[in-house]
Parts: structure tokens; sequence; C-alpha cells
């Protein structure tokens, strides 16, 4: 797996949390495939396939952690930033955070060694980009 299929996993999984993958998620990950520049040399026709393997591979054994342990080892230490900061992206695209959502947040910013102070920056971030007037 390359971190591009890694960071798409981390996304996926967010939007599967409370089990319905709203129409704004799958929005907001189609525009931040289409638009941040870790994305520019994935050929985006993939992602049907990449998300099918996320979901299986989520509903085997023990999927959760089986997902979140291939997004690790996928992802070089540089970019588990980037695939938390997605996560707190895809989870704010229906404008509420589930508990469902914020439980998996949590662990996937201890799984991904996201320091503390970090990852409320990008959750300030994300907050600021999601608000709504």
């Amino acid at each position: 797996m390359n971190h591009h299929a890694a960071l798409i996993y981390t996304m996926v999984l967010v939007s599967a949390a409370d089990r319905d993958m709203t129409d704004r998620e799958l929005a907001v990950i189609g525009d931040i495939i289409g638009h941040l520049p870790i994305f520019h040399e994935y050929d985006a026709e993939q992602l049907p396939r990449t998300a099918q393997e996320c979901a299986a591979l989520l509903s085997e054994g023990d999927g959760l952690y089986d997902v979140i342990g291939t997004i690790k080892e996928a992802l070089p230490a540089k970019l588990r930033e980037t695939a938390y900061a997605l996560a707190c992206d895809v989870a704010a695209a229906d404008e509420q955070l589930s508990q469902e959502e914020l439980r998996l947040l949590e662990i996937l910013r201890h799984e991904l060694e996201v320091g503390r102070l970090e990852a409320a920056a990008i959750e300030r971030g994300t907050r600021a980009r999601f608000m709504i007037a």
C-alpha cells in the first residue's frame, strides 16, 4: 500500500465511523483528492477500488485496528499529521461530529502518534475552515 491509499483509508474510515457515509463527506473526500498537492500524482479513478478495499478490511476480524495498523504502516511519519488533518476535515463535513467520529479521531491521534498540541492546532484549523456564518 502506498501513502495515497493510506490517506484514503483514513478518510473512508472516518466517513464510515457512524455507519453513514454522507454525500457531504464523500464530496469533501473528492475535493481533497482533487485539490491537495499530496494527491497530484494520484489516479482518482482508483478511488472506488481503494475505498472498497478499505471497507472489506474493516469488515474482517479486528477491522478497525487492522485498518489503522495498515494506515500507520504505510504512512511515513511526516504524513501522519496530514492523515489526522484529513480525518478531521471529513469528520467536520456534516457540521456535527457524532460520538463515534470523536472516538475514532481520538484513536487515530493516539495510534498515529500525533501530539496533543499538534492535534489541537489541526482541530482548530478544521473548525475555522468548516465554520458556518
